[in-house]
């Protein structure tokens, strides 16, 4: 196999599924597609692209609010037609769908339901190559992208595809970016499959087994997780965020055996669970709380004495088996990447038999560079695993900038994109060549661990351009602090700030539902978010919670004041103001550094 678009003829020789690929219809019911039926639609949907007037290297542009399996479907119809797909976040705005689908000259989009229709519509006054719209859905009279179904072309699909190489560009990912304008990045079907079959050995599915998918597939993490799903022959069910829970979830319906998220999804499960053991009383209460504490000094493949076996055995029976039992109680292991993934989260939910794995990589490398496994002696909590195969990993600590062990991480293999469209010039800062091999630099800082089995383990310690550098010249990596004071259960979200200033603070937003019931412990009345940040006894609090944090940074890194704030960041808001988080819930630093310019100046004049 050397082009994606071979893995749906592969899945139909190995592993023939009668649901494929399945996703909610508009009553809420499952809707699937056979192995066979997506083959045979993808091509009727690339036939219909040539009747349209494309052709091979043309630009078509996919976006929807919630993982479909349609989406999946015009994947693959602008692969067997030799176009470049351009997938597209759905949140955000008009000026940026009109700088990308301007720069990649797209020809045509194929979007979802709500707005996207409009929003597309008002972006095409603008972009002059943009000659067809279709949704999805067909509502409201718009365009239905069934409509251009083309039996009759499907030989001239056959066609093109004889002529289409693993090295063929496939498809330009916009990144989501924390500053400035997005960058194209440009990858081959062979990036993509290396990490395809280099990445499969590393989830734990098998063929007809269930696996949910509601990480976004314009993210090249989750668009390369699919894949691996059609390449292991398991069954994908798509959905959305806001119904996984519960007894009517898609969690309970499903009962995957493993899917891929990111961290904070993870903290808000937690968070939940942890919000309910506060509820309990009494025995259960108490019995909840031991076994919370069993967690804090859980290790992957510790060797337990027959007293602390018994232990184990007794949370994992009252207390444990409730949490997998909400999952669908087949979960036999959770990937999450995108963002570094707490410590406390990691270990609680591998103690209560939900094995979490931490991976690493970046879109500009299709996208995993290093992962975790679940055999004996393959994964190192606090770390992002080992290198997968075929990837090479090299710490630049050229720049003095790190502490003595740590470093840029630089990274060579088949996966490495062919470079960033129409950016020659930023092209030629992210390359290196050494000793003889050109090297991707990543922007990440980290530094390479020994394991108990011999491998390299990567840790990262920071990203390069977050870097801050105080007045006295010592370099602060944020991430770290943020990470591991975002544990405590008042925090939900916090940027450390403190370039060119004299010392660290921090931006924070409490966690409202346990801040709440913090105050009612307290016998304190709750009024509103915005009026409680302003209680002395709830500032007292939070900086109660930074001191206990702070013992463990060196002097220099230790949060020395903090503004409360109650408005959460998040990655789009329906008045249109400027979003502070990106779509994968990274923080836009200079974002939110121009928002609360007034509060950061108010703390560096209290001195």
């Amino acid at each position: 196999m050397t082009r994606l678009f071979d893995l749906i003829d592969y899945q139909l020789k190995n592993n023939p599924l009668e649901a494929s690929i399945s996703g909610r219809n508009k009553d809420g019911k499952w809707e699937s597609y056979s192995t066979q039926k997506l083959k045979d639609t993808a091509e009727k949907a690339a036939a219909g692209l040539l009747k349209l007037g494309l052709v091979p290297g043309d630009k078509v542009a996919i976006v929807a609010y919630e993982n479909r399996p349609e989406w999946i479907v015009m994947d693959y119809a602008v692969q067997m037609a030799g176009m470049i797909s351009i997938p597209l976040y759905p949140t955000i705005s008009v000026s940026e769908y009109e700088y990308i689908l301007n720069e990649a000259e797209v020809k045509a989009a194929f979007c979802g339901a709500l707005d996207l229709y409009d929003k597309l519509s008002e972006t095409q006054k603008a972009v002059a190559t943009l000659k067809h719209i279709y949704t999805f859905d067909g509502l409201n009279g718009n365009p239905f992208w069934e409509t251009i179904f083309d039996s009759k072309g499907i030989s001239s699909v056959k066609s093109i595809q004889s002529n289409i190489k693993g090295d063929d560009l496939v498809t330009i990912i916009y990144t989501s970016g924390t500053t400035g304008k997005p960058k194209g990045v440009m990858l081959s079907h062979a990036n993509i499959m290396h990490v395809v079959t280099a990445t499969s050995e590393l989830i734990d599915a098998k063929p007809q087994e269930n696996v949910l998918s509601f990480l976004p597939l314009c993210h090249i993490y989750e668009r390369a997780v699919s894949f691996c799903y059609c390449f292991k022959g398991v069954s994908v069910f798509f959905c959305g965020t806001n119904n996984l829970s519960g007894p009517n979830g898609d969690l309970a319906a499903v009962r995957p055996v493993a899917f891929t998220t990111v961290p904070r999804l993870l903290e808000k499960i937690y968070e939940a669970i942890y919000n309910k053991g506060l509820a309990l009383e009494g025995v259960k209460r108490k019995l909840f709380f031991w076994a919370l504490e069993l967690t804090d000094d859980y290790e992957i493949d510790q060797q337990l004495s027959m007293l602390a076996s018994l232990k184990w055995k007794v949370a994992d029976t009252l207390i444990f088996s409730k949490w997998r039992a909400a999952l669908g109680g087949n979960v036999r292991q959770v990937i999450t990447g995108a963002a570094p993934c707490p410590v406390k989260i990691l270990r609680v939910f591998c103690a209560a038999g939900i094995p979490i794995r931490e991976a690493y990589g970046l879109t500009e490398t299709s996208p995993t560079l290093t992962g975790n496994s679940l055999v004996p002696n393959g994964a190192m909590i606090g770390t992002v695993g080992y290198a997968i195969d075929g990837v090479e990993l090299y710490i630049d600590k050229t720049s003095g900038e790190y502490k003595e062990d740590e470093g840029e991480i630089l990274a060579h293999g088949p996966n490495v994109m062919l470079g960033y469209y129409k950016k020659p010039e930023i092209n030629a800062q992210v390359f290196q060549t050494i000793h003889g091999k050109k090297w991707f630099c990543t922007g990440d800082i980290g530094k390479l661990i020994k394991g108990p089995n011999g491998r390299e383990f990567l840790k990262i310690t920071d990203r390069k351009k977050e870097l801050l550098k105080t007045s006295g010249g010592k370099y602060v990596a944020p991430a770290p602090i943020e990470n591991r004071i975002k544990e405590d259960f008042l925090i939900e979200q916090m940027m450390v700030i403190g370039d060119k200033q004299k010392f660290v603070s921090a931006l924070i937003i409490p966690s409202e539902e346990a801040l709440k019931n913090w105050c009612l412990h307290k016998r304190m009345e709750w009024t509103t978010l915005e009026e409680m940040i302003r209680n002395e006894k709830v500032i007292r609090k939070y900086q109660k919670v930074i001191d206990s944090y702070n013992p463990e940074f060196g002097h220099i890194e230790q949060i020395k004041k903090f503004r409360l704030i109650a408005k959460p960041w998040l990655p789009i808001h329906e008045d249109g103001s400027l979003a502070e988080l990106t779509p994968t819930l990274k923080l836009k630093r200079r974002v939110i550094r121009e928002k609360y310019s007034e509060e950061i100046t108010a703390i560096y004049k209290e001195l």
